[in-house]
């Protein structure tokens, strides 16, 4: 009967149903065979990693959102005096021992046996948020700019080993040690050298240590360092309302010389470029204050200076636009 037959035309075969054919090869499936065991690995490992992925995204926010409100808190040094000065930089450095100790060390422990370069997309935003935040700080401290390394020796942790048993208990009696039982007879025993085993026994001590740390990659170095010229500009505006002119002319040196080693790179990232524009249009406007400051600051009161250079900061020679040339991506 055509209503006994299935898609193809032919008619099923004696005592099978449709849909018979799915069920069979379902029950047929050997969860003991060695491929599907390597797939449910991957899977496994998949999902491991994912997981670990998105703890990373999390601790990057928090060190985000922390390291924003410690540059806040050091914008408040400009105009104040020094015993304000010296305290916002003591809260200022505990709140930044907190991020290393509070997120930093958690992503420590995440990336322990890790291929760092495989989540560095996950916390990389969070990194370049603390470079600044932790820059602005050295310079506001000692008008210096922190290196790289200073920045990876202090995101260097100190963990404990789980040890067995026998490390916390005391030395073995070396000169009646408990040896196993034998299954040869008569096969000579040596004594145990009591030198070697405390020497062994402190080896265990020793490794029960080890050094866990976040990288630092030379390239969320340098973007940290290109948006600590934006904190600087903002710095530099604030500082004309006190009416201190040698400080605006000192951070428009510092930022110049940051500016020079920027253009000194040859073949460069394109994050590099984009952060190096931003970087010229911030010096331009300090350049621009210095300028008017210079020329025009014995014609305006002090309480208008700061508003006369915000509103000035946009005139004078426009940078070329180095994103100009690249592709944008679709």
């Amino acid at each position: 009967m055509p209503g006994n037959r299935n898609r193809s035309g032919k008619a099923p075969k004696d005592g099978q149903t449709h849909g018979e054919d799915s069920n069979t090869d379902i029950n047929l499936v050997d969860e003991s065979s060695p491929i599907i065991q390597a797939f449910k690995q991957y899977q496994n490992e998949l999902d491991t990693k994912h997981d670990k992925h998105e703890r990373l995204v999390k601790l990057s926010r928090d060190v985000t959102l922390e390291s924003k409100r410690v540059i806040f808190l050091l914008q408040r040094i400009a105009g104040g005096t020094d015993e304000n000065k010296n305290n916002v930089l003591k809260e200022a450095d505990t709140k930044l021992q907190a991020i290393q100790d509070d997120h930093f060390r958690k992503i420590a422990l995440e990336l322990d046996g890790e291929d760092p370069y495989q989540f560095l997309k996950a916390y990389t935003a969070g990194m370049q948020e603390y470079i600044e935040a932790v820059t602005f700080f050295q310079y506001h401290k000692d008008q210096s700019l922190t290196n790289h390394l200073t920045i990876q020796r202090q995101l260097q942790f100190t963990q404990n080993c789980p040890t067995d048993e026998t490390s916390n208990s005391t030395l073995p009696n070396v000169e009646n040690p408990k040896l196993p039982k034998l299954d040869i007879q008569d096969q000579p025993v040596k004594p145990l050298d009591s030198a070697s085993c405390e020497s062994s026994y402190h080896d265990s001590q020793i490794s029960a240590i080890k050094t866990i740390e976040v990288l630092v990659t030379p390239l969320d170095y340098i973007l940290g360092v290109a948006d600590l010229t934006g904190e600087i500009m903002r710095l530099a505006i604030n500082s004309v309302k006190t009416g201190n002119a040698n400080f605006l002319f000192q951070l428009c040196d510092f930022m110049r010389e940051i500016h020079n080693a920027f253009i000194s790179f040859g073949n460069i990232h394109r994050e590099i470029r984009r952060k190096l524009n931003v970087l010229q249009q911030s010096l331009k406007k300090v350049e621009t204050a210095c300028y008017t400051l210079q020329i025009r600051g014995s014609e305006i009161p002090k309480h208008m200076l700061a508003d006369v250079l915000s509103g000035k900061t946009m005139d004078g020679p426009v940078y070329r636009d180095f994103d100009q040339d690249e592709p944008q991506d679709q």
